[in-house]
């Protein structure tokens, strides 16, 4: 397990297969208290799916005649390829856009669930691996939930697309702990806070705007056990490991994008409008300028500047790598702000709510005071 590049005992972790390993006697007294704070804050954020006193999926919507998001959201149709389209098919579009974004979700929380089910058979540390169990549970109600919607819109979700099944299959195969906490907890994680920010700014649905928000509550603490994992361990590595988990964060970054806004990834969505996807690829790439992706990623909530902001406030990018980022974000602006990430206020929003309903006391003291690192 030397490829951990491990340098803090709380990420130790063993062979799969070596369950003996688990039951050693020391083992159960050298719990570490790194994770308590996210722990013990698990029932402030506690929901279910199945309980319409959290959220209620019977709500209905017109996908036939109303946009489920925000139809200016979509470059698509400000250029030729909306001037192809008429109304009718513009909201066909953009709902289509929708489902396959919620199936994609619907995966990659699946994803999250197997893996984090994943680092409960290895972390010897005992409160890492309730922290792992902890998650599990909640990626599960993910995956009740987003099925849930689905179900409800449309009857069942999308196929995996290629490039992001073979990712997840990847990172939940995989037996080494960076790889599956950068993978998972920054990169997939990151890039789904900004996902659900746009929707819940951004939808024309209560419901979805609701989920996207239950989500959220849970998913602030997942991408914060990352940046724990970060703050423990970027600093103390040589410059071989940091390089390493530097380049692999970068190809990673580089299939997330393909997958999220190649044309070739929704071949099927542009023949429902009569659309060609190649003509369709032309034509996109012909608009995503540096001048027009960096415009777009002034919008705060923009996905791929959330994720790039998590990789750098975790150390991940740095000088060496920065110049591959410059394309879809303003580095020097990124650096200048703080912490904050988008999405955790929405969280906190509805974690007072979650605490309302659940009859806890209305004293909240935030997302940082309850996750900050020891």
């Amino acid at each position: 397990m030397k490829d951990n590049i491990t340098t803090d005992p709380v990420y130790d972790a063993v062979d799969p297969k070596d369950f003996r390993a688990m039951m050693d006697v020391d083992r159960y007294g050298s719990r570490s208290d790194s994770f308590d704070k996210i722990i013990s804050a698990t029932h402030t954020h506690f929901w279910d799916p199945l309980d319409k006193k959290y959220i209620d999926f019977s709500l209905p919507f017109d996908l036939e005649n109303e946009y489920l998001t925000d139809p200016e959201m979509y470059p698509e149709l400000k250029s030729p390829i909306g001037e192809k389209l008429n109304e009718k098919d513009k909201i066909r579009l953009v709902n289509l856009d929708v489902y396959w974004s919620l199936s994609t979700i619907l995966h990659g929380e699946q994803g999250a669930l197997n893996l984090s089910s994943s680092l409960c058979h290895i972390f010897i540390d005992p409160g890492a691996q309730e922290y792992v169990a902890n998650q599990t549970r909640e990626e599960a109600r993910h995956v009740s939930a987003f099925s849930q919607y689905i179900k409800k819109r449309w009857g069942k979700p999308m196929q995996v697309g290629d490039t992001l099944g073979n990712l997840l299959d990847d990172l939940v195969q995989t037996p080494v702990v960076w790889k599956k906490i950068v993978g998972m907890q920054m990169l997939v994680e990151g890039l789904a806070m900004g996902a659900f920010s746009s929707f819940y700014k951004f939808s024309n649905d209560p419901l979805l705007i609701k989920l996207m928000q239950l989500v959220m509550t849970d998913e602030a603490f997942h991408h914060k056990f990352g940046k724990i994992w970060a703050d423990k361990t970027i600093p103390k590595l040589n410059k071989e490991e940091r390089d390493s988990i530097e380049d692999w964060a970068w190809e990673v970054f580089h299939v997330l994008l393909f997958n999220l806004v190649s044309p070739d990834q929704k071949k099927h969505i542009y023949a429902e409008v009569g659309i060609d996807w190649q003509w369709a690829q032309s034509i996109m790439m012909e608009a995503a300028t540096d001048e027009n992706l960096r415009e777009e990623m002034l919008e705060a909530t923009n996905i791929f500047r959330v994720l790039v902001k998590t990789l750098l406030k975790a150390g991940i990018i740095t000088e060496r790598t920065a110049g591959n980022y410059a394309a879809f974000v303003d580095i020097q602006e990124l650096y200048k702000e703080g912490d904050w990430m988008v999405g955790d206020d929405i969280a906190e929003e509805g974690i007072k709510q979650l605490i309302r309903i659940n009859g806890g006391s209305d004293k909240f003291l935030g997302l940082d005071s309850l996750v900050a690192a020891e």
